[in-house]
């Protein structure tokens, strides 16, 4: 029944559900998750606000469900987003247990929101702190809207060098063509209405940590209270003979994505780099380009995150598509004539027609404008943070692909990890500590890349794994990879295999480690 704005609906009976179960719902042409635990019944928004996944395929664990496609996880009593990716929370709505039914109770406008934002503070005129943000990517933004929905009232500022508001930049590769605004993570008036200032196309030169200032290339200065460095990672250049010829490009920004997606069409594509980047503008371009080669230095692409098996699936994907891979090679040289790249000559030999040349060989940290300041980085150039975000210099933090941190399910081991989910973790750990919270950082990392309408998730940390049990069939892309190390569970991938990936998430973030007998 309905009475104006109001809706109330009978989903089921009180003992329809079982403890810890979960069930969609669908009311007025909207999903509801509804869910008992410890007895009690609370009901969500049923989709994913990451990209809309059925929420009842993932996983629940106490008072959170965790997404089963890529691993964002929500508060099943507030609807409240607590793992990432994603920036968004569940529209939560009233249940009602009456006479051995359950009802939900809620309003037309609240059932049609499938995504809620967080409430959020503004900037009070007397708070003349400052916290300023290098960089507008997945770490920058959240901890920006951290601040603001935690209760900070000083000015934030937001440089970034690019002429973009944050933006998914995990799209870049997989939809090359999206228009820089359709990607976009937030509309403008959200900023100014949270006094959230983005200075565009400002590049920092230099750090005074001394004296709380920021130089830019334009010669301006910006005072902070308090800094956030979230500069990400810049791609790996080229360095052999013909690099600086035209259309040999790298993947960094909307522009790029275009530029590659337009040159690409009808002509000879060549790219160097076999990893995610590499592949999944492979699979882009398949079908657009009249020839795909991809060249990279292992015998299978992903092979040093994936391992061989799901490399060779994801090589035999693309080959189907018609594909050609040049392995255990590398670039001599590429040629090219009156500036304009022809052909790219390989190691082994084999020469490579090429109109367009697209560079993937990875990345390495943007933190090179922070030589020679008090900042700590290590021997690649990342940044050294402890748990709580926090780097050798007091009030300076710094977050995402920067930044060498110690990932608590490999009890404090540092590393350096790429991944959207965890950069957004670190963004909003840096906004509580920034305001004295002592919020330790605690998440398992989790990543997925998408080839060909295939979506391969990863979760866990894998390197210097020794051994792979793996499920299911390889052959016809549905399986379940563990990889192992001194006997344990380390990390493990899928294809078609939901929602085992954030089920092993789940047993990790909970600190139980999965014995090797427990898979086999």
């Amino acid at each position: 029944m309905s009475y104006g704005e109001e809706i109330t609906q009978e989903l089921c009976g009180e003992s329809d559900l079982k403890d810890g179960e979960m069930r969609e719902f669908d009311v007025q042409g909207h999903t509801i998750l509804l869910v008992k635990s410890n007895g009690i019944f609370s009901a969500v928004g049923g989709k994913c606000s990451h990209y809309g996944a059925p929420l009842s395929k993932g996983v629940l664990a106490g008072d959170r469900v965790r997404c089963p496609w890529h691993g964002a996880c929500f508060n099943i009593k507030t609807g409240d987003i607590e793992e990432y990716p994603g920036l968004d929370s569940l529209p939560c709505f009233k249940v009602i247990v009456d006479n051995g039914s359950v009802f939900i109770n809620t309003s037309k406008k609240v059932l049609e929101n499938a995504k809620r934002v967080k409430a959020m503070g503004k900037q009070k005129q007397g708070d003349r702190s400052i916290v300023a943000i290098i960089g507008s990517g997945a770490a920058a933004l959240v901890c920006a809207e951290t601040l603001r929905q935690e209760g900070y009232t000083g000015r934030i500022v937001m440089v970034t060098r690019e002429k973009h508001l944050p933006y998914d930049r995990t799209k870049l590769s997989k939809a090359m063509n999206a228009k820089a605004s359709d990607i976009y993570l937030r509309p403008e008036d959200f900023f100014s209405s949270h006094d959230i200032e983005v200075l565009t196309e400002k590049k920092v030169v230099s750090i005074n940590t001394d004296e709380g200032k920021i130089k830019f290339k334009d010669y301006s200065t910006l005072m902070y209270s308090q800094l956030l460095i979230a500069t990400g990672s810049s791609p790996r250049e080229l360095t052999c003979p013909g690099s600086d010829l035209q259309n040999v490009l790298s993947l960094r920004t909307p522009e790029d994505a275009n530029a590659i997606s337009e040159m690409a069409v009808g002509k000879n594509v060549v790219i160097i780099g076999n990893s995610f980047i590499g592949m999944e503008v492979a699979a882009f371009l398949s079908d657009k380009a009249s020839c795909v080669s991809v060249i990279g230095r292992s015998d299978f692409p992903f092979q040093s995150v994936l391992g061989p098996k799901v490399g060779e699936v994801a090589m035999k994907l693309l080959k189907e598509r018609g594909v050609n891979f040049y392995s255990r090679t590398e670039p001599r040289e590429i040629r090219g004539e009156n500036g304009q790249v022809k052909e790219v000559i390989l190691k082994n030999g084999t020469t490579l027609p090429a109109d367009v040349v697209i560079s993937g060989i990875g990345t390495i940290p943007a933190a090179s404008f922070l030589k020679g300041s008090r900042i700590a980085m290590d021997t690649r150039g990342a940044i050294f943070v402890d748990q709580f975000m926090r780097t050798s210099v007091p009030d300076v933090f710094a977050a995402g692909d920067v930044v060498s941190f110690p990932l608590s399910i490999m009890e404090g081991h540092r590393a350096n990890i790429g991944h959207w989910q965890m950069a957004q973790h670190h963004g909003r750990i840096a906004a509580l500590n920034m305001l004295n919270k002592q919020v330790p950082v605690n998440s398992v990392p989790f990543f997925w890349t998408f080839l060909l309408g295939k979506s391969i998730r990863y979760a866990g940390f894998g390197e210097g794994y020794t051994e792979t049990e793996v499920k299911g069939n390889l052959e016809e892309f549905k399986f379940l990879v563990f990889y192992i190390k001194d006997d344990f569970v380390v990390a493990v991938s899928s294809m078609n295999f939901d929602p085992i990936v954030a089920q092993v998430a789940e047993v990790m973030l909970s600190g139980r480690k999965i014995a090797k007998k427990e898979v086999l």
